[in-house]
């Protein structure tokens, strides 16, 4: 046996454990921990203020000029009923790629800290239970524990159907105004 058929048993191995792994961004909320999956997350900014739309609700914090793309961007502290906290230097918008039929959606949400990026392995990941409560489970697609705290996995795209954020006062389907 040749030294690279030796070696193929533990590439495919490599090759297998990378298609049960999913990376996901981990960001803090108050007290509790979320993420979102890595591919969706297009850039992490720190908070700077933004253009305000008249008469959308107060977790619409306003859209910010993104390189020429006009960008929405809410607060999910605000959205999932979790209070409203001052922004610090910590605070950070973390923008978003979302699929919305055939179209690429961005949007930026604000957040209180980015944790880590965390490798979850698939069967690992528990379908959300009913809360009950702050939260609903239509955005979540799942929990996993991770060194001993509870990850809620966010759905990118129901997030951005959120209320009609998709067609936020007067921006079109191309982020344009």
């Amino acid at each position: 046996m040749s030294q690279t058929d030796a070696n193929q048993p533990a590439e495919r191995q490599e090759k297998k454990s990378q298609a049960e792994l999913a990376q996901f961004l981990s960001f803090t909320l108050g007290k509790e921990e979320y993420g979102v999956d890595i591919l969706r997350v297009q850039e992490i900014r720190s908070w700077e203020p933004v253009s305000r739309i008249p008469n959308v609700p107060a977790y619409e914090k306003g859209v910010v000029n993104l390189r020429g793309a006009i960008v929405p961007i809410i607060d999910l502290r605000e959205r999932f009923d979790l209070g409203h906290s001052q922004y610090t230097p910590l605070t950070v918008v973390v923008v978003l790629q979302a699929k919305v039929g055939e179209k690429t959606r961005v949007m930026g949400v604000v957040v209180d800290a980015v944790s880590d990026v965390i490798d979850v392995e698939k069967n690992s990941i528990q379908s959300s239970p009913n809360f009950g409560a702050k939260v609903s489970t239509e955005f979540i697609n799942g929990l996993v524990s991770v060194n001993q705290r509870m990850v809620m996995l966010l759905d990118v795209d129901k997030l951005l159907k959120l209320d009609g954020v998709d067609t936020l006062n007067g921006i079109n389907e191309d982020n344009e105004i």
